[in-house]
């Protein structure tokens, strides 16, 4: 970002930027990371205004939703035994049969990194919904795959306010423990909930198991997702 294009993105988002011809204005992304670094910018060059900038950063990315980290399993060991371009191969794999899962129950996939997806969804129950149609269509797929080529995941679920940068990318504390039960935790095949989740689908008619973890200097409870 040069400094004519910082200048006027710091001027959007306080609001200062007046109405110009479409032809003469040039698109900006106010939900971005640029956008991100320029409040962030804002802080370390104004530290006694932290709070209200930060109230500005809630207000400009914060987003309540149910978050699904869904963790590839056993990708390392492929790798070490066939190379990268199967271990490519076999995410890619993943990829198309999960796509289709998540957009089928109201989900975007934000990001991937590795082995890992990273999905934002509406409610816990379309999560929840979406992983289980996922785990049925690996199984069905690994049907006809050789045996040290099926594809397995767990999926970790959490429910509560995020900061969703520009659909690129989410941070919060349920976020980090949904990763932990999704990559830490979770075994092939599990649905771990967060506390928070497992509040929003109390009621539901849905087996869940109970246990507790320690994981990276965290204890907390967690709550599994049995067959139904």
């Amino acid at each position: 970002m040069n400094a004519a294009e910082r200048l006027r993105l710091e001027s959007q988002l306080r609001g200062e930027v007046a109405d110009a011809p479409e032809a003469e204005a040039a698109p900006m992304v106010t939900h971005g990371h640029a956008a991100l670094a320029v409040y962030l910018d804002r802080i370390i060059e104004h530290p006694e205004h932290r709070q209200e900038i930060t109230i500005e950063i809630m207000k400009t990315f914060g987003q309540e939703c149910a978050v699904m980290i869904l963790d590839m399993s056993g990708f390392s060991r492929t790798t070490q035994r066939y190379g990268i371009v199967s271990f490519l191969l076999m995410i890619h794999q993943t990829r198309l049969l999960v796509s289709p899962c998540v957009q089928g129950h109201r989900g975007r996939i934000v990001k991937a990194e590795a082995d890992n997806l990273f999905c934002t969804f509406p409610s816990v129950m379309d999560a929840i919904t979406a992983a289980r149609e996922i785990e049925a269509r690996l199984r069905a797929a690994n049907c006809i795959l050789p045996v040290d080529r099926r594809l397995y995941v767990s999926c970790g679920i959490g429910f509560g306010h995020i900061l969703n940068v520009g659909d690129q990318d989410f941070f919060g504390d349920e976020v980090n423990l949904a990763s932990k039960l999704g990559e830490d935790v979770g075994k092939m095949g599990d649905i771990l909930l967060t506390p928070n989740a497992y509040a929003e689908v109390r009621e539901e008619t849905i087996p869940i198991k109970e246990g507790q973890v320690n994981v990276s200097g965290l204890s907390f409870p967690y709550y599994s997702v049995e067959d139904y």
